[in-house]
């Protein structure tokens, strides 16, 4: 994906709103909450510079970390130079933001983010994204979008088509959190640094994607998958989670978004749910709870 291959994305029930209200104080005062409403990040900006003054975080759930405020700080910065009558105004902001999902399960905590600055300073987000954090985009047009998409890179104007994909398996279909939060940056690092000439692997995937788009059957979906996989595992020299950790599963391990963490895509039956959380996996999510 990141190097332009085609790309199903469906949007997920999960997202992030961010609530805005104008304050006289020449302040931007910034407070994130989680799902369960605890406020994992306070920040305040000087305005129109945009110095940050103060900053609070969960230290026990974030692990120290102290660059939360900064990596904020510097997503406004890059907002008010594409658009440079952002926050230049005497007065200031209260800002409010709300999670819907817990925020370790990595399902766009910092993509729905940049989407909604964006739409704030009224800028392109997928400019955004490339100025800041990098990456494909997808997620940004996930949280663009309530239907599912065929997705393809391509610099700050991807091509982006709304698709009919309600597969009539899914109920066979669960996805599984791996209890560790994956960096993606690290992940598009690893990509970059190992990636040659990828004509062949993108052919094959663009060709893998339009018939997943089309497949009515399990058993085909599964080999879809499977190979999928393997074009993958070749590209970033990983082994498939299924051969890592879940050799015995009876059904088809898909990974999603950067290796090795987040959620995996399993194909399966009734009995899933409980092979998953006997291996100490204990949130397997139904494909139709999760998916828009």
């Amino acid at each position: 994906m990141l190097d332009g291959a085609k790309s199903l994305a469906v949007p997920t029930t999960c997202g992030q709103d961010l609530i805005i209200q104008p304050i006289e104080e020449p302040q931007l005062i910034w407070n994130s909450f989680t799902n369960e409403d605890k406020c994992w990040l306070e920040a305040i900006f000087e305005l129109p510079k945009l110095r940050l003054v103060s900053a609070t975080f969960d230290s026990e759930k974030e692990g120290g970390n102290d660059k939360l405020a900064e990596n904020l700080n510097k997503i406004l910065k890059e907002a008010q130079k594409l658009n440079p009558s952002f926050l230049k105004s005497a007065t200031g902001f209260l800002v409010k933001t709300n999670l819907t999902f817990p925020k370790n399960w990595g399902l766009g905590t910092s993509s729905t983010l940049l989407n909604n600055i964006a739409n704030w300073a009224n800028i392109n987000p997928y400019q955004l994204l490339e100025k800041t954090f990098g990456g494909s985009g997808y997620d940004i047009a996930c949280a663009q979008n309530n239907t599912p998409i065929l997705y393809t890179k391509k610099d700050t104007n991807p091509l982006i088509n709304k698709i009919d994909f309600n597969p009539s398996f899914k109920g066979n279909l669960h996805f599984v959190y791996l209890n560790k939060k994956q960096d993606s940056r690290e992940g598009i690092k690893r990509f970059n640094e190992l990636k040659g000439n990828l004509t062949s692997e993108i052919n094959q995937i663009n060709s893998l994607t339009e018939e997943i788009i089309k497949c009515t059957s399990l058993t085909i979906f599964e080999k879809i998958i499977f190979e999928h996989e393997q074009i993958v595992s070749k590209t970033i020299q990983i082994q498939p989670i299924q051969k890592q950790s879940f050799n015995d599963y009876f059904g088809q391990i898909k990974s999603l978004g950067a290796w090795g963490g987040d959620f995996i895509l399993a194909t399966g039956n009734e009995d899933t749910p409980s092979y998953f959380k006997k291996k100490g996996f204990q949130t397997v999510i139904p494909y139709q709870d999760l998916i828009l």
